[in-house]
């Protein structure tokens, strides 16, 4: 049994079908206690916190929103309304065809389990595969094989579903740019014509290339992240928690940074837009000779624009370090709690090994997933950017828009 000091800690273990006896070193007790008691209590308040935001946010948005301006869309509301109405069809194909793929993935992770512990492994564990009757070589190639199919099959799954959410997105776009420009032909030209022109051509490829993603990734990563926490809470539960012991702290610290992005990022789309502005009016100059030099609000806006993008490339760096640093540290769990495991015979060594190249696996899902995140709040700013443009709003920038954008930055935090 363990420690008297630790009973909650006993109860978690032994309903995971564990019993730690007198012998387990004292250092792995507050190893145990992080998994198992923290950080799921962490990973559920931070849950709860995400949802009650989620819900608060959703009820004020249709507090403030007014029947007269349902047109002018703003954020992810609008842009997945736009996704759906033009391919609610080729959204649905990708979401069945990553769903499909699942299980081939299940079977990359579970292969590799049974060649360590069935066909080179000497105390082979009964199990289905006995009942071919294969010998240790036979059973060995059988076994390689089989994964060599999977593999195969699931890359050739994901370049398919790549290759048709890039036709989807392209279709989107060509969709988009074809919109702008007949709306710009069709109203009167005045002082915003230079913006049409980065708009058409820079600030909607990222939208273009959201739409493809918009419910296909959220739908296919989660799944892969849900297949492989599958995998490893099947090969022990204490593997399982592990995996999941510094989710909490990367769900609370990155969407944090992100808000700091996303405000530097709005800053950049209409001091762009700002900046194209101005350039046009120095083209369109007539009469009086052009001067040599550069005006001084175009060096203004050029150095405005250079610290705006260096603050970015700080948080964002930050951000994906932060992220990497994390996510290595979690198989200190597997390698201290899982060998534990290994030498008291509770775990078979193929299961740590298929466990640690589950977690390797999960880092991508996981990536992919934040990643949407921040590309799906730059394309909230760019498609309220573009409704800005269609609707004839604008938003005034300045040179001392630093100064405002720390006072942002704090309100953000």
């Amino acid at each position: 049994m363990i420690d008297s000091r630790h009973p909650f800690l006993d109860e978690v273990i032994h309903a995971m079908g564990h019993k730690i006896g007198p012998s387990v070193p004292m250092w792995l007790h507050p190893v145990m206690h992080v998994v198992l008691v923290w950080a799921p209590l962490a990973l559920a308040a931070v849950g709860l916190y995400f949802l009650a935001k989620a819900l608060w946010k959703n009820a004020r948005a249709r507090a403030q929103l007014r029947p007269s301006k349902r047109a002018y869309v703003q954020g992810e509301a609008g842009i997945y309304a736009f996704v759906l109405s033009y391919s609610a069809r080729q959204q649905a194909i990708l979401i069945a065809a990553g769903l499909l793929s699942l299980p081939i993935l299940y079977a990359t992770l579970e292969l590799p389990k049974l060649i360590i512990n069935n066909a080179l492994s000497e105390a082979r564990p009964e199990s289905v595969i006995d009942r071919f009757g294969f010998s240790e070589t036979t059973l060995l190639f059988v076994l390689s094989g089989l994964y060599l199919v999977a593999i195969a099959a699931n890359g050739l799954a994901k370049y398919w579903l790549n290759v048709r959410k890039g036709r989807v997105g392209e279709r989107l776009l060509r969709r988009l740019r074809l919109t702008i420009f007949r709306h710009w032909q069709r109203r009167s030209h005045g002082e915003r014509d230079t913006e049409v022109i980065p708009l058409i051509t820079q600030e909607i490829e990222p939208i273009g290339g959201f739409t493809a993603d918009a419910f296909a990734v959220p739908v296919f990563q989660g799944g892969t992240l849900a297949t492989i926490l599958f995998f490893m809470f099947l090969q022990d539960p204490v593997l399982g928690a592990a995996a999941l012991t510094l989710l909490p702290v990367q769900l609370a610290l990155i969407p944090k940074i992100q808000q700091r992005v996303n405000v530097l990022t709005r800053t950049r789309v209409s001091g762009t837009r700002d900046f194209g502005r101005e350039l046009g009016d120095v083209l369109q100059e007539s009469g009086a000779p052009r001067s040599s030099g550069v005006r001084a609000s175009i060096r203004k806006r050029i150095r405005f624009l250079e610290e705006v993008r260096e603050r970015i490339y700080r948080w964002k760096f930050f951000q994906k370090a932060l992220n990497n640093f994390l996510t290595s540290l979690t198989p200190f769990f597997f390698y201290s709690i899982g060998g534990y495991l290994v030498l008291e015979g509770r775990l078979t060594i193929g299961a740590l090994v298929a466990a640690l190249a589950a977690y390797k696996d999960i880092s991508a899902p996981l990536r992919e997933l934040f990643q949407y995140y921040q590309v799906r709040e730059d394309v909230r700013i760019r498609y309220a950017a573009l409704q800005d443009f269609i609707h004839g709003t604008r938003r005034q920038t300045g040179g001392e828009e630093l100064v405002d954008l720390v006072n942002m930055e704090r309100r953000t935090a």
